[in-house]
């Protein structure tokens, strides 16, 4: 789904993106700049290549449950 927004520019900017891109593609070249910064998806492919990493895992539950023992003593 799109949404329609109206947005404001410098009139040399503006005339530089119409001579750039043309007037019927000038959404898609905005929408294609912004997409990057605001859908960051490197994150999510991060974190599924750690979950994937077994050894990091195991690492890492191993870790959590010392931190648990830890705190359980503490708290006697």
């Amino acid at each position: 789904m799109h949404r329609k927004m109206t947005i404001t520019l410098d009139e040399e900017v503006y005339e530089g993106l119409y001579r750039m891109v043309g007037r019927r593609k000038m959404s898609q070249f905005i929408e294609d700049l912004l997409r990057p910064h605001v859908l960051d998806r490197s994150l999510d492919e991060g974190y599924r290549a750690m979950a994937a990493d077994q050894e990091r895992e195991a690492e890492a539950i191993e870790w959590c449950n010392a931190l648990a023992r830890d705190m359980s003593d503490e708290t006697r």
